[in-house]
């Protein structure tokens, strides 16, 4: 069974770790279930294992913490679920990679409830969705923002740290940082595509796709 976490208002980073560590210690022991944590954080950067100094371009901007969970910089902030995901993969198959490829699936069935279609392109990790109405890039290729990121971290084969989406953050935040390590692309969320969602309507989304992709 997954339990399903919902917080309103803003969760501190810290305070978050700190949870996650525990129940993931937990449902490695056998001693709590499963946890999907729906929450929002104050506006913060976390440095992945990857992260490049330089890519830090605005470091009193807001807080920013070291993060062992993979991937790069991120930003977290209002108007953005965060989705922390504490799954017992020695039960779902030891199977990182397949693992990541089922996040990316259920961000990319959530999307598609709004009729959003989100791309996984080589080399760039997160889910991705392409702008017509932006200028091509100088190759003639389309342009492409950023919507959600995924960064996980595992202990004992469970899972936690998880998934961003972006619904209405202030986009200009992105900008003190190099998100991921990528600079070609831009960042978007489903308010800036022109979709009047929110945090709640993500929510029944998430819950409903989740089921389908990992089959609880």
């Amino acid at each position: 069974m997954t339990e399903w976490i919902t917080t309103d208002g803003l969760t501190g980073y810290e305070e978050a770790v700190a949870f996650m560590e525990a129940r993931a210690a937990a449902i490695a022991a056998g001693e709590a279930d499963e946890a999907i944590w729906l929450l929002e954080h104050p506006p913060l950067y976390t440095a992945g294992t990857s992260a490049r100094v330089e890519d830090l371009r605005e470091p009193d901007r807001f807080p920013v913490y070291e993060s062992k969970r993979g991937g790069q910089y991120t930003y977290h902030g209002p108007g953005q679920r965060v989705i922390y995901v504490m799954l017992d993969l020695n039960r779902r198959g030891r199977d990182i990679r397949r693992f990541v490829q089922q996040l990316e699936a259920w961000v990319i069935a959530a999307l598609a409830e709004f009729n959003v279609t989100g791309h996984i392109r080589e080399g760039r990790v997160g889910v991705w969705v392409e702008r017509p109405d932006k200028p091509r890039l100088p190759d003639g290729r389309m342009t492409e923002d950023k919507i959600a990121a995924i960064g996980i971290r595992l202990r004992k084969w469970v899972s936690f740290h998880g998934i961003s989406i972006n619904v209405e953050p202030e986009l200009s935040h992105f900008e003190g940082i190099v998100p991921c390590g990528i600079t070609e692309f831009g960042v978007t969320s489903l308010v800036d595509l022109g979709l009047p969602v929110c945090m709640d309507d993500l929510d029944v989304a998430l819950k409903r796709s989740f089921d389908e992709v990992f089959g609880d």
